[in-house]
């Protein structure tokens, strides 16, 4: 963490035939694989392997 708040970033890297949908965060140096699926609302905070999914919590009613 830097108390002056430099700007620290990274490339996030989407190969062929990724899908990312709306409202997806994908965090600074991840890579989302060939084919995989980030589901909306998702947070991504660590690269996903190729044709794997990615989904967000599903709301639940208590």
């Amino acid at each position: 963490m830097s108390v002056t708040f430099e700007f620290d970033n990274a490339p996030i890297v989407v190969e062929d035939g990724a899908w990312i949908a709306a409202r997806a965060t994908i965090l600074r140096g991840v890579t989302i694989g060939a084919g995989a699926v980030v589901g909306a609302t998702a947070l991504v905070v660590k690269s996903v392997p190729a044709g794997a999914k990615v989904l967000a919590p599903p709301a639940s009613v208590r």
